[in-house]
């Protein structure tokens, strides 16, 4: 079970706030089956198997783009666990 950090920052957007745009990623994570996911002020956090969350991170990444932005950086971070399974997220 992989836990996974990911931080999307759109770059480039009309106005200052990127808001919109982040919690059009975040809406990405809430609906993805088989993969838990908590939000908080600076990234969002994904649980689960690690093919799974990086499709999700993939999608979470592309989805400014969809919405007119031209460069989005992405931040990740993976902590993955052979040794023993627990679940940190509700």
């Amino acid at each position: 079970m992989a836990i996974v950090e990911v931080s999307i920052v759109p770059m480039g957007t009309p106005t200052p706030s990127i808001s919109s745009y982040i919690a059009d990623c975040c809406e990405l994570a809430r609906k993805e089956n088989g993969v838990k996911s908590q939000v908080n002020s600076m990234s969002t956090i994904l649980e689960g198997e690690l093919d799974k969350v990086m499709d999700l991170v993939q999608k979470m990444h592309q989805e400014p783009f969809r919405n007119g932005v031209e460069r989005v950086v992405t931040t990740v971070t993976i902590d993955d666990r052979h040794d023993k399974t627990e679940s940190h997220l509700l």
